[in-house]
């Protein structure tokens, strides 16, 4: 059995949160507040000082010093971090795959438009993924803000019910925190924050099978 602890949207507050023990700790990105380099670091450090044996993060839309130094970015992630940006990563037969991009949320870091310009970014996640993390939501899937509107990726939903993962860690939506145990994929929106950046929920502890 492999414990694997999931955090989203901390946005800077992560040294007065409870992190539970785990194999695996994962964070769905929004780190900092404002993206700066100190905010990042400050949080790498953080990060890399927790006990679990893999950590793994990807950026979100408030991370912006991750976007302004994508060729330069892997030289500040200590090595025992686990930074994926389309990437993926397998984990003791797992394989993991992590993209920060959401839609187009005002002027924000690794936005991308909906359509062909987001889609590119879900055609490169492979089909034998088992952990999906992305920032932002899948459309009708923990997505659903004050007002009522759904605001989640549709080209996320459709790459995600084909490559049916076991598990689909996300965050961006605060409201949106919790877990839908649908048909073939459990997800999980991880924000630790509420709408108004108050630090109220749990992360989100998940127990699978070893595949190996």
């Amino acid at each position: 059995m492999m414990k694997i602890v999931c955090i989203s949207d901390t946005h800077s507050q992560h040294h007065v949160m409870e992190i539970p023990f785990g194999d695996i700790l994962i964070h769905a990105g929004d780190v900092s507040k404002r993206g700066s380099k100190e905010e990042v670091l400050d949080f790498l450090h953080w990060f890399s000082q927790q006990p679990h044996r893999y950590k793994i993060c990807i950026a979100g839309n408030h991370d912006w010093f991750f976007e302004k130094h994508a060729n330069q970015i892997q030289t500040y992630i200590p090595d025992n971090i686990i930074y994926l940006n389309d990437t993926g990563i397998e984990i003791e037969g797992l394989n993991i795959w992590g993209s920060p991009i959401q839609p187009t949320f005002y002027n924000w870091a690794f936005n991308r438009d909906r359509g062909e310009s987001i889609k590119r970014h879900w055609d490169m996640i492979p089909q034998n993924i088992d952990v999906l993390i992305t920032h932002g939501p899948p459309f009708g899937m923990l997505d659903q803000i004050d007002n009522g509107d759904h605001v989640g990726c549709k080209a996320l939903l459709n790459k995600v019910n084909t490559v049916q993962p076991l598990y689909h860690i996300f965050g961006h939506i605060h409201e949106g925190y919790g877990i839908n145990n649908a048909k073939n994929t459990t997800f999980i929106n991880a924000s630790l924050l509420t709408e108004k950046y108050v630090y109220k929920n749990k992360p989100i502890e998940i127990n699978l099978l070893k595949k190996s």
